[in-house]
């Protein structure tokens, strides 16, 4: 979807569609949410704090995000894509992976099926979409957003090693900034440069995602559409007004704990895994976890392990926070988790 947070408030406020608007809360820490077109134009992206945003464009208009509201309209958009297959791998609200070889509406080309949707997405909701056409999930996720907004990218699968010859590193999905400075500073800029590489030269230089690399500069990518994707972690966090020290972090750990506690039973959940994140002031994070065998059974457990996490982190005093966290992760439903024997659980480990 084309700034999709932005675009669904847009619709119920059309005076502001010129307008440079961005979705983010009125705290004195917040980062933007979503930027409308026009906000880009001035720079204003996702994850830029509002200090910065304002700094850039004062006249910026903000909205406070209602998360309850794109939920909705992105159940209508999965509604849609379900008339075309049952093969839906959800990114986010705004974002999923279709697998349309065989597609229910009989469609002969994945480029109908594509332009059949975006054009349901816009009759139901009068939202723009775009789409990209590829045979597989890392050459669709380019191709979607090459022709933003409300646009289309078709990559044939005769066509796929002309597209990537000069396709930018950073445009891999998970190349970041310092990927992106480790690759150049070994004169590495497009994919057609990756493939005069051997694979054993990438993966001396970057370990496991060095194979990623590889195989990407050949435009092969074999992971399936996933219909069915397990949650992968569950977190709260929160940002203070005032930089605290550890001391002062320590009132608010509980009431997060409570919050990913709630969440885990709502969903019905087990978790084997418990992490704790903190922002210093400078932005840069510390993040410690641990996993077990066996799941957490009572939220005490949680507030224990955590205890526990903070004191392997050692801390000092005078380091200051502008925003803590937990979550946790190794989820399983709780009908599905294996019972262990007692035999099993008196092994000694």
């Amino acid at each position: 979807m084309d700034a999709f947070y932005a675009s669904v408030e847009l619709l119920e406020r059309p005076d502001l569609k010129h307008l440079p608007v961005v979705i983010s809360s009125h705290h004195p820490r917040a980062v933007i949410a979503a930027a409308s077109y026009p906000a880009r134009q001035y720079g204003l992206r996702s994850a830029m704090s509002m200090t910065q945003a304002k700094k850039r464009c004062p006249q910026v208009v903000v909205i406070e995000p209602n998360f309850s509201k794109y939920r909705a309209v992105s159940e209508q958009i999965h509604t849609i894509f379900q008339r075309y297959t049952t093969l839906i791998e959800p990114l986010s609200l705004d974002e999923a992976y279709l697998d349309v070889t065989e597609n229910l509406q009989q469609l002969a080309s994945a480029t109908e099926v594509a332009e059949r949707i975006r054009a349901d997405i816009f009759q139901s909701t009068g939202l723009t979409a775009s789409a990209g056409v590829a045979p597989n999930k890392f050459l669709a996720k380019v191709a979607s957003d090459w022709n933003k907004p409300n646009g289309i990218c078709v990559i044939k699968p005769s066509h796929v090693q002309q597209f990537i010859q000069h396709l930018a590193l950073k445009k891999i999905p998970g190349v970041g900034k310092v990927m992106q400075e480790k690759l150049k500073s070994l004169n590495l800029e497009t994919l057609g440069d990756l493939q005069k590489l051997d694979e054993n030269v990438l993966i001396h230089h970057f370990g496991k995602y060095g194979k990623q690399l590889f195989l990407y500069a050949q435009g092969i990518d074999e992971r399936p559409v996933q219909a069915e994707r397990e949650r992968q972690q569950i977190s709260k966090e929160t940002t203070f007004d005032d930089d605290l020290s550890i001391e002062q972090c320590m009132p608010f750990w509980p009431q997060l704990i409570e919050q990913v506690w709630r969440s885990l039973e709502k969903k019905q959940l087990y978790a084997r895994g418990v992490t704790v994140k903190l922002k210093l002031k400078n932005f840069q994070t510390l993040q410690h976890s641990k996993s077990f065998k066996i799941p957490l059974k009572h939220q005490a457990e949680l507030q224990l392990i955590l205890d526990s996490l903070l004191k392997d982190m050692h801390i000092r005093p005078e380091q200051c926070f502008r925003l803590v966290g937990v979550g946790v992760y190794a989820l399983s439903h709780k009908e599905v988790l294996p019972q262990l024997s007692l035999w099993e659980d008196e092994i000694p480990k």
